[in-house]
């Protein structure tokens, strides 16, 4: 169901503007690349404006925040709305500190955000304003269960119609959902939370199918949620199978982006509709 939404972004090779953090720059600017679109890291205010405008998308990343490009993600985030450009917020440790929590807020006061993505606790903030983290990891009790699936998804619809936004929740059970209809995912290992960067990567990842496919956002969602999923699958039975530790999982997880096809895709899925 997804070849479409992948071709378009191998087709259009899209631009895609990052202002993210210093802790996962080169793995997002990689992971961009890796599925077929071109990465701009730019922070500064003098020039973020103008970097949008080159740019088919725009992913705003909260994980190293600081005073200075709190403006610029707000002057970028109103100049791709100008533009009609998709803007992927990544309100990372939203929760953790009144700083981060009234960032992510006023990013979605001033602009029109497209798609947020964070995990269970972040995304609990988002929508009511205050919540406990661990840190940027979510907290035990906000994780998305089987036992409490059906109640996260008609969270996720509920807060998807007040913000006008795709709500991406991801962990070990992943939801992508409007205001009517959601995605839930089930692919993925638990050795992706042992390095750091996988969800800055996968707001990336969303970023670069987002672009290609503006009038699909959900889907493109869906999309690129599956394959990390996926990635990370295929990168835990290589580094498996060689006796290999996380850096080399890390690689492997690239790798299997840049080899990722709408094949691959298809067949390796595990979602339902709800």
């Amino acid at each position: 169901m997804f070849e479409t939404i992948l071709e378009n972004v191998k087709a259009k090779a899209p631009f895609v503007h990052s202002i993210t953090n210093y802790v996962t720059v080169n793995d997002c600017a990689n992971m961009i690349l890796a599925c077929g679109a071109s990465p701009i890291m730019a922070d500064d205010i003098r020039e973020v404006e103008e970097i949008t405008s080159l740019c088919n998308s725009l992913v705003i990343n909260l994980g190293t925040l600081n005073e200075r490009t709190v403006e610029a993600m707000v002057a970028a985030g109103k100049k791709a709305n100008e533009l009609g450009h998709p803007v992927i917020l990544d309100p990372v440790g939203a929760g953790a500190s009144q700083l981060r929590t009234k960032t992510a807020l006023r990013l979605l006061q001033e602009v029109e955000v497209d798609v947020i993505r964070g995990n269970a606790s972040e995304i609990k903030c988002i929508s009511k304003g205050t919540a406990s983290t661990k840190g940027v990891d979510a907290d035990q009790a906000d994780k998305v269960t089987e036992d409490n699936l059906e109640a996260a998804v008609k969270a996720a619809k509920q807060l998807a119609g007040r913000t006008k936004a795709i709500i991406v929740i991801t962990g070990v059970i992943d939801i992508v959902a409007d205001a009517t209809k959601a995605y839930v995912l089930r692919n993925g290992t638990p050795v992706m939370s042992r390095i750091t960067g996988t969800g800055c990567m996968l707001s990336a990842v969303i970023g670069s199918i987002c672009a290609a496919n503006p009038d699909n956002l959900l889907e493109a969602a869906a999309a690129g949620v599956a394959m990390m999923g996926i990635c990370g699958e295929q990168a835990y039975e290589k580094m498996t199978a060689r006796q290999e530790g996380t850096a080399s999982f890390r690689v492997h997880l690239i790798d299997a982006m840049g080899c990722m096809d709408g094949e691959r895709l298809n067949q390796a899925v595990r979602l339902e509709v709800m």
